[in-house]
């Protein structure tokens, strides 16, 4: 939302003065004299108060036609963990089963509760939470791989088997000695010039690429989830980790195609809309009747608009090639102003 307040106001633009690092994620200016958008430590030159406007999010620069900062990467270093937090989650990755206390934080120098506001704003979860989470999902990967119930809680950190058989159903839906039936979904997150996404994975392939502000993400996770009879947890593999590096070659203007195996469950029409998507060339721009009259449906041009509405692996099925037939840029779950920057982007790396 835009900053109205004139206290606010004369105190984000004294924090842009001074680029004040506390202010990191609490606004976003807008420049209007060059139509870039810039987070409070940006370097570059400062503008004159007449000539900005504050926003609260990325997303409400971006709405009102305002590109990133090229100097600053406003979309990139504020959602980048910062370094105390990467510490803790590189901790907690290599020894789950250690519980990291407020008073070990304490003693490595950091403060607890700012620790868990950045979890909190950007997981949703605090860190103690988080740690549960990486504990319970090692303890699902281990139960699938044939590891006993008991051994997986022990291993897990947990004291006793009914608090973990507790915790693993109310995150999984299943009692533990169930957990080899389900199938597991990987999710990561990762920073983009255009906001964070998110990617989910199975040991198949791809199945989800979105912004994580995406209308309809959280329904997205519940149909997949459904359709491939999963659970998604926080993870990653080898097809994760390809994504977030060719998706970063894409953004650098290194990348013009994909060769990551995708998964898509979905109609066998969905299917042939989505994969017609695929065929659209970077650099380039088709309509939604174009895709019909090449799948040999002149008529259908509603419902291949639908399908493409249902897609959940952007960029790399570039829906975002789709406008309308009089040229005009139509719905983008991602937002108009991302995908008329994308379409820029491929046309300038063309």
């Amino acid at each position: 939302m835009l900053v109205t307040e004139n206290d606010k106001i004369e105190r984000f633009y004294k924090a842009l003065i001074e680029r004040d690092s506390r202010y990191l994620g609490i606004f976003y200016v807008c420049v209007k004299t060059t139509k870039i958008f810039c987070i409070a430590t940006c370097r570059a030159r400062k503008p004159k108060q007449e000539n900005i406007f504050f926003c609260t999010t990325a997303g409400d620069a971006l709405l009102h036609g305002y590109r990133p900062c090229k100097v600053c990467c406003p979309m990139e270093n504020v959602d980048e963990p910062p370094e105390n937090v990467k510490e803790l989650m590189q901790m907690t990755a290599a020894d789950p089963e250690k519980k990291i206390s407020d008073d070990d934080i304490r003693q490595m120098g950091y403060t607890p509760e700012k620790i868990r506001r950045w979890f909190k704003k950007h997981h949703g979860i605090t860190f103690q939470a988080y740690q549960r989470m990486i504990r319970i999902n090692t303890a699902f990967v281990q139960l699938k791989n044939g590891n006993r119930v008991t051994d997986s809680a022990f291993d897990s950190g947990y004291g006793s088997l009914s608090g973990f058989g507790s915790a693993f159903k109310n995150i999984f839906g299943v009692p533990p000695e169930d957990a080899s039936g389900r199938n597991v979904i990987y999710i990561h997150r990762f920073t983009t010039p255009l906001g964070p996404m998110f990617a989910c994975a199975t040991e198949t392939g791809l199945c989800l690429l979105e912004f994580t502000d995406r209308r309809m993400l959280e329904y997205e996770f519940r149909d997949l989830s459904r359709r491939l009879g999963a659970v998604i947890i926080s993870g990653s593999n080898a097809h994760l980790e390809s994504t977030e590096q060719q998706v970063g070659e894409y953004f650098r203007g290194e990348r013009k195609a994909f060769d990551i195996p995708l998964l898509t469950p979905g109609t066998d029409f969905q299917q042939k809309v989505w994969q017609k998507l695929i065929e659209v060339p970077y650099g380039t721009t088709s309509t939604y009747g174009q895709q019909a009259m090449a799948m040999g449906r002149p008529t259908a041009v509603r419902a291949v608009a639908r399908a493409n509405g249902y897609n959940r692996i952007s960029i790399i099925i570039p829906c975002h090639r789709i406008i309308g037939a009089d040229g005009q840029l139509t719905g983008y779950g991602g937002g108009i102003p991302r995908k008329q920057w994308l379409l820029e982007h491929e046309k300038q790396n063309k």
